[in-house]
């Protein structure tokens, strides 16, 4: 057997047990008995030591030096590629820092969805400064002198900085201001009303997984605090939410984490539990979530199949569909992020963006995150946070230690809307067939275009590749403003 074969082999049993640690924080999430999350951290610790374990291998190093990199194809010099780049990243973190984080994230969730419900962020900020020392810790190690902000960020989004993150979210944040200040002088949409029995919504929400092409014999639909996604190959489980007065919030947090699936399901079968066997990056894996939930599932055309089928589950809307698209697409002041619409959903971003790296270089401390959160949002939104839960405690990603995560939002919003206007190109009749809850041709061209090569290539090559042009957050802004200014007679 060949170095490379020797690695490969190692590397696919690695995959394999990180799968293995994903299915626990799925359960966590889920289905754990709440008594269980003292065990459920260690359980996490010990498997993140046998990972960091294998990751930092001497052995590895050993094959990749006896490997010819130029004897190997396009496939096999990729994954040398991230093999080398994972290799050398974990050999900068010691197995104890990476158990500790382990740990201490595990019970950092636990921590947060209680203070969540009882909104006391005074009661999640101990565990939370924990979780940022641990994570300036682990971020100076992998800089290895460089910016340790960047080198987190570098986990999701490889190649990005973020300072490129910053000039191209600088150019997205005036004309969205704009945008948002001429959209609400105007008179907003009619609401739609009534209650959404759970039974109700979580059957179409399966229907509109399927719909997006999602194969439910290898995932499933359950229900948890925050949706997300978990899972690759032939096991990809999602997860969304209900609410008796709001369906939209199922729908399309059922839509959005589809688009992740579906991204998962579709890699190249050959790829599994290695490098290239899950999504290149949070940034092209958003994109695929966000170009589902809003350029396709908020679409004119496939509301309008949506309405029928809403009708049809839980009787007369009270709208006609012309009403029900303008009340998908309101834009109104909201709290949350995940249930904001498309022209304010990168300003709730990038509030976080600027706190978290003022979190990271030591500028903001955790005792004073609460009210630099609230002063960012009154500023950004022009009104007052009501408490926690709509507020710095809103979102579970810094329990979890996922700082340089949420810029990759927005970057995938800029990669869908690149990716929305080759779609529309490529598939000239793409509304006639939405209108009929038709999607399979917008997903066959995502998924042959983006989703088969899972890490193949670099995440800007991935979109450049599908469309044609380098990235730019222009294609988004046109779409939001031509479309937002047709429903809102701007």
């Amino acid at each position: 057997m060949s170095a490379f074969d020797e690695l490969m082999t190692f590397q696919r049993d690695t995959g394999a047990l990180a799968q293995v640690a994903g299915r626990l924080g799925w359960d966590q999430e889920t289905t754990m008995p709440h008594g269980a999350a003292d065990q459920r951290a260690e359980e996490m610790a010990a498997l993140e030591s046998v990972l960091h374990a294998r990751r930092t291998d001497p052995r590895v190093g050993e094959w990749l030096a006896a490997i010819d990199a130029a004897a190997l194809d396009e496939v096999g010099q990729a994954q040398l590629r991230h093999i080398q780049r994972s290799f050398t990243r974990a050999g900068r973190v010691s197995g104890k820092l990476a158990a500790d984080l382990a740990r201490i994230t595990s019970r950092a969730h636990r921590i947060w969805a209680e203070a969540r419900a009882d909104d006391n962020f005074a009661a999640f900020a101990p565990i939370l400064k924990d979780v940022v020392a641990l994570k300036r810790e682990e971020g100076a190690a992998l800089a290895d002198g460089g910016d340790v902000y960047d080198a987190l960020l570098d986990d999701y989004e490889p190649g990005a900085t973020a300072q490129q993150l910053s000039e191209m979210f600088g150019a997205l944040r005036p004309r969205l201001v704009a945008l948002r200040q001429a959209i609400l002088e105007k008179p907003a949409p009619k609401a739609l009303s009534g209650t959404f029995d759970d039974a109700g919504q979580m059957a179409l929400a399966r229907k509109l997984a399927e719909v997006f092409g999602y194969d439910m014999a290898r995932g499933r639909v359950d229900k948890a605090v925050h949706p997300f996604s978990s899972g690759s190959g032939d096991d990809v489980r999602i997860t969304t939410r209900t609410n008796p007065l709001d369906p939209f919030n199922c729908i399309y947090s059922t839509i959005h984490e589809t688009g992740h699936a579906a991204y998962e399901q579709a890699i190249a079968p050959g790829y599994r539990f290695t490098p290239l066997g899950e999504g290149v990056s949070m940034g092209v894996h958003e994109s695929q979530s966000r170009i589902y939930e809003n350029q396709l599932g908020r679409s004119r055309a496939f509301t309008g199949w949506l309405h029928r089928q809403m009708q049809a589950q839980f009787g007369d809307l009270g709208l006609s569909a012309e009403a029900f698209y303008a009340s998908v697409n309101a834009v109104q002041n909201n709290y949350i992020r995940t249930e904001s619409d498309e022209v304010q959903y990168n300003l709730h971003v990038l509030l976080r963006f600027d706190l978290e790296q003022a979190l990271i270089s030591g500028d903001l401390s955790v005792d004073d995150l609460e009210a630099a959160w609230n002063e960012r949002f009154a500023a950004d939104f022009g009104f007052a946070v009501d408490k926690p839960s709509d507020g710095v405690l809103q979102d579970v990603h810094w329990s979890a230690g996922l700082f340089g995560y949420f810029p990759t939002y927005s970057l995938g919003n800029v990669y869908a809307g690149c990716l929305h206007k080759a779609l529309r190109q490529a598939v000239p009749d793409l509304d006639a067939q939405m209108a009929e809850g038709d999607l399979s041709a917008a997903t066959g061209w995502l998924r042959e275009t983006v989703q088969r090569h899972g890490g193949l290539y670099h995440p800007r090559d991935v979109i450049e590749r599908a469309c044609g042009t380098a990235p730019s957050e222009v294609p988004l802004l046109e779409y939001l403003e031509a479309k937002f200014g047709a429903l809102y007679d701007l």
